[in-house]
């Protein structure tokens, strides 16, 4: 199978699963993936945050393990990379403060690149303004923000995911499993059409990928 090289944008207390998830089973099917934290070196960590849903108006939040960086947010050239993955948790909200952060995600968005994003990821995709007309699930009580910064914030089941061309959303953790097979799809036809030579078709590239929602639960 063809490989990619993949960057998670992380910070303290993102949520648990959502970075150690994809980064297991990213690495599993033999990606290459790059953890980074504004001003962290490779081997230093983020804290993380164990978000849960037992019976509350809103999640509960319990303090999760730490996780080890895997490079040097200094060191980033977005340009090297073929995928973006934001989790949430709370370090999207103080991320998205962050320019240069906001220039990565705009690279990704620009040049078409496989971009995954659950919970709270989409108030970062919103700062970066690269929602405008897509389709996007997202943490429910981030939906205002979705729709401010003109995107379309699909309701889905909590195990659900959504697609809309390179952006692969999901609205929380229990989505996992689906919002992992579905950007695997799209991380597969983004390298198939890498790999044709300058001039051959481009009829399989992600700019006219259909929308779709899957659901595994």
């Amino acid at each position: 199978m063809n490989t990619a090289k993949l960057l998670v944008l992380a910070g303290d207390y993102v949520e648990d699963y959502e970075i150690m998830v994809p980064f297991q089973a990213l690495r599993m099917v033999g990606h290459t993936v790059d953890v980074v934290c504004p001003d962290k070196k490779a081997g230093q960590f983020v804290r993380t945050s164990i978000h849960d849903f037992e019976g509350d108006q809103t999640y509960t939040e319990k303090p999760g393990h730490n996780f080890v960086l895997s490079a040097t947010f200094a060191d980033v050239r977005a340009e090297d990379y073929d995928g973006l993955i934001i989790p949430g948790g709370r370090s999207p909200e103080y991320l998205r403060l962050n320019q240069r952060v906001l220039e990565i995600v705009r690279h990704f968005a620009d040049e078409n690149k496989p971009i995954a994003a659950i919970c709270h990821a989409a108030q970062l995709l919103a700062a970066a303004d690269v929602i405008q007309s897509r389709k996007m699930s997202a943490y429910p009580a981030s939906a205002p923000e979705v729709e401010m910064a003109g995107g379309k914030y699909i309701e889905v089941a909590m195990t659900d995911a959504v697609v809309d061309g390179n952006l692969v959303s999901g609205p929380a953790w229990p989505a996992l499993a689906t919002w992992m097979a579905k950007f695997l799809t799209v991380i597969d036809t983004y390298l198939e059409a890498k790999a044709q030579p300058v001039g051959g078709s481009k009829s399989s590239s992600l700019g006219s990928a259909a929308v779709g929602m899957t659901n595994l639960g």
